[in-house]
């Protein structure tokens, strides 16, 4: 059985098809979509999981990371990524142990891969909404945005889309998403230092994440650093030092 609402989602750490874990519990003071899906290179997956990169920037505006997981294994959700002509946010591999995650959320199948089914966490880690969908049909972002709306007061009154301004210039500019491990250990590494910094948000701004992957070759690599022009891909705390002259 699906867990109840109003109790505390399970949390875990997952391979992504970007190369970087990602641990649930990392993101609290986000809200969370943790949408389970069968599998990779079905059609309803193929129109699901694009549905919500399309609509990131407003997922961004609701202060909401998503996060899609399945049993494949991430060498072919990467490559099922890229055929979709690519995913930014994480795909999740619960390969192995084989469906442990969806087996804690109750939504391991017989057949041995999971339901359709979108799990909504809050800010906190508590579970607020459960919508175990019907197989063959790709759940509603219309109806998610509003159940993350009623859920969490503060962006209420957001609106469907985001506008974001121009792009920051000067000192230290990281460009970043809120689930990179890599971003999180840069802003503690800056901190550190007691170093000033402008963070940007990729997925809540079209025009930084086309900026990155302008700089990156076509990849969005976060984080990214714009340091008085020089540009530094990935958090390496000797070439930041270096580049910052510490």
């Amino acid at each position: 059985m699906p867990l109840t609402i109003d109790t505390p989602a399970p949390d875990f750490t997952l391979p992504s098809h970007l190369d970087k874990p990602v641990t649930l519990s990392d993101l609290r003071g986000k809200n969370v979509v943790l949408a389970f899906f069968p599998l990779a290179f079905t059609p309803v997956c193929s129109s699901q999981i694009p549905a919500y990169e399309a609509e990131m920037d407003t997922f961004s505006s609701l202060e909401t990371q998503i996060l899609a997981i399945s049993v494949d294994n991430s060498a072919s959700q990467k490559a099922w990524a890229e055929s979709l002509g690519g995913i930014h946010y994480p795909i999740l591999s619960d390969f192995w142990p084989h469906g442990a995650v969806a087996t804690a959320y109750g939504v391991l199948r017989p057949e041995g891969y999971a339901e359709r089914a979108v799990f909504l966490i809050d800010k906190a880690g508590i579970l607020r909404y459960v919508d175990v969908h019907d197989i063959s049909q790709a759940p509603s972002n219309i109806e998610l945005r509003r159940q993350i709306r009623a859920m969490d007061p503060l962006v209420r009154n957001q609106p469907e889309h985001s506008v974001a301004g121009p792009l920051p210039h000067g000192g230290v500019v990281m460009y970043c998403t809120s689930w990179c491990p890599d971003c999180r250990r840069a802003r503690a590494w800056l901190g550190t230092y007691n170093i000033p910094y402008t963070e940007v948000d990729i997925n809540a701004n079209p025009a930084a994440a086309k900026q990155v992957e302008a700089w990156n070759h076509g990849n969005r690599t976060t984080p990214t650093f714009d340091i008085d022009g020089t540009i530094l891909s990935d958090f390496d705390p000797d070439l930041l030092a270096k580049t910052l002259k510490l």
